[in-house]
């Protein structure tokens, strides 16, 4: 007997084989068993994902020997012949190669007769939207009022083109695209019936690259079985395929994290020893950020069973979340623009070193050579920094009452960062800062022989900072910086801030000026500003201690409803629950 591809032999005969589309089979299942059933159905969706054999299957529910049912018993006469696509009274037409009028009136001209061997007469017109306007015109008034034995079923790609007038006559199902991992799951399935071994991977790349369609996928099986002599590797099906190994896109963000321009073009170079696609490469690349960022801001939907998800956990906590949503940019405008490029691989390196030269960094090591900055100073954020550069920035709000408790200050910055907090990042901070003496604490004054390897001096009490806040009448960016600051030091001469380093795209020279102008407007005297980035515990800046204020606001807001009698009652009269995440304090 000849062999018969995989996509026909597995070719779904009954609603519950088929793969997806529960919406439209749960919907005909019901029709069926209830017996409200319209007289023109129109499926569509793109190639591969069902439309004709959901109308086969359709068909043969219609006319089984047993009764109109959800569920066909495939045994009897009708049934075997609708499956072997000999039943006389399903006509099925190829409207891409009927289009003519005269097709269309001779298709019609037998429908007034009743079925020769079933219960009703089906005709089932493929690629419908290829009839012509007169055809359309011809099948229009039997559509809208059929002889109670005929069943039209319309199937269609582009239902677009179909008029208005043929779409309301018609119930409309629209088959989706199936996800990657039910077609995966689908392959394995007929692979374990044909007992022919296969790599998980190598499925994975056959469902992507079957975009959403089961035929598709089918027919790229069959192909990788008769190329790997009767198995499914990765390896093979990569080679078959021509995708890219995600082994060199992982190593190009590798390098990306360690800021390495060297690793990123002889990443790029051992890409092209492979003949890799570079359009294919940038794609690959889009595609793991998206991973990448997914992992980071919404762990539970990440995708955990595949291959590779431990590398992307490893990325996702190596990796800065707004350099991540940095990088995809860069990635998806570069690929737009590859074509204009002199050359693919040109093309791709400077998509990478774009990356590279706009990536978030501490202002005060941007002209320092890679090999003089101090360990830990060009590492990306963790992902605990990140969480806390998050919540500061919502709650970038005016400082709260000096009446408010201080919290506890924090610690000096370790001294091993120490070059890179005292580097000056400002023009206007080579000068001393004038300043009265105020305040109830004790003035911090610098010894003379401090030198730029010195540690950082112990913060200004908090309270004292936010005091000052208090009054400054500044806005906008100016607001934002002094918010995310703390205190180191103040004297007769000047003001010393420390801007927490998650916070260093918020300096600016203007932004600086900005605010010093706001601190001499309040005090009344000619200080100068200086402002220095470096390491701010969390709690420590007032955006910081006002989100901690704010979450213990909160919880106590749960906790006095938790407390409350009325609202113990109502949860024991109806099984109710507080739902904590929409407590709120009253301000």
């Amino acid at each position: 007997m000849s062999y018969q591809v995989l996509a026909r032999k597995w070719r779904p005969r009954s609603f519950t084989e088929m793969v997806g589309q529960e919406h439209v089979v749960r919907a005909l299942v019901n029709a069926l068993d209830n017996e409200r059933l319209h007289h023109a159905y129109l499926f569509t969706g793109t190639r591969g994902v069902g439309k004709t054999t959901v109308a086969r299957i359709f068909a043969k529910a219609l006319n089984c020997e047993r009764g109109v049912s959800s569920t066909p018993c495939g045994e009897c006469s009708s049934c075997r012949e609708l499956d072997e696509g000999r039943f006389v009274d399903l006509i099925e037409v190829d409207a891409a190669s009927r289009t003519k009028v005269e097709d269309t009136r001779d298709l019609l001209e037998y429908v007034q007769y009743a079925p020769t061997r079933g219960r009703y007469k089906v005709y089932l017109i493929d690629e419908v939207h290829m009839l012509s306007k007169h055809s359309f015109n011809a099948l229009l008034k039997t559509l809208e009022e059929p002889p109670p034995h005929i069943k039209f079923l319309l199937a269609t790609t582009d239902p677009q083109r179909l008029p208005v007038t043929i779409l309301s006559r018609c119930l409309q199902f629209n088959l989706r695209h199936l996800p990657e991992d039910v077609i995966a799951r689908h392959l394995a399935r007929v692979l374990e019936q044909e007992a022919i071994e296969a790599e998980a991977p190598a499925l994975a790349h056959i469902a992507s690259a079957a975009d959403g369609s089961v035929r598709d996928a089918l027919s790229l099986l069959d192909q990788a079985i008769a190329y790997g002599g009767g198995r499914v590797a990765e390896a093979e099906v990569s080679a078959m395929l021509g995708t890219i190994d995600r082994a060199h896109v992982y190593d190009l963000l590798d390098a990306l994290a360690a800021g390495d321009g060297a690793a990123l073009l002889d990443g790029v170079r051992r890409a092209a020893e492979y003949t890799v696609e570079f359009d294919a490469l940038l794609a690959e690349l889009i595609s793991a950020l998206q991973r990448i960022a997914v992992a980071q801001l919404v762990p539970q939907a990440a995708k955990t069973q595949e291959s590779d998800a431990a590398r992307i956990a490893v990325l996702a906590s190596t990796l800065a979340r707004e350099d991540v949503q940095l990088y995809y940019q860069i990635a998806l405008i570069g690929r737009r623009d590859l074509p204009y490029s002199p050359d693919a691989r040109t093309g791709v390196e400077m998509v990478l070193l774009r990356m590279l030269a706009f990536r978030p960094l501490n202002p005060a090591l941007q002209n320092t050579p890679p090999g003089a900055r101090p360990a830990g100073d060009s590492a990306p954020s963790s992902p605990s920094t990140t969480a806390r550069s998050t919540a500061a920035t919502k709650s970038a709000a005016p400082a709260s009452s000096p009446s408010a408790p201080a919290p506890v200050s924090s610690s000096p910055a370790p001294s091993r960062a120490a070059p890179a907090q005292e580097r000056r990042m400002s023009p206007s901070s080579q000068h001393s800062l004038a300043q009265p003496a105020s305040s109830a604490s004790a003035p911090v004054v610098p010894s003379p022989a401090t030198s730029a390897t010195a540690p950082s001096p112990a913060p200004v009490a908090a309270n004292e900072w936010e005091a000052l806040l208090a009054g400054i009448d500044v806005q906008g960016l100016g607001r934002e910086l002094a918010v995310n600051c703390i205190l180191l030091e103040r004297n007769e001469r000047r003001l010393r801030l420390q801007l927490d380093r998650t916070h260093a795209h918020l300096h600016s020279r203007a932004t600086e000026e900005r605010l010093q102008h706001a601190v001499r407007a309040y005090l009344g005297a000619d200080i100068m500003l200086e402002v220095v980035v470096g390491e701010v515990a969390f709690g420590a800046t007032p955006a910081t201690r006002r989100v901690q204020q704010d979450e213990e606001r909160r919880q106590s807001a749960i906790a006095a409803l938790e407390a409350d009698d009325e609202v113990q009652a109502l949860k024991d009269m109806f099984d109710a629950r507080i739902i904590a995440e929409t407590a709120h304090p009253i301000e």
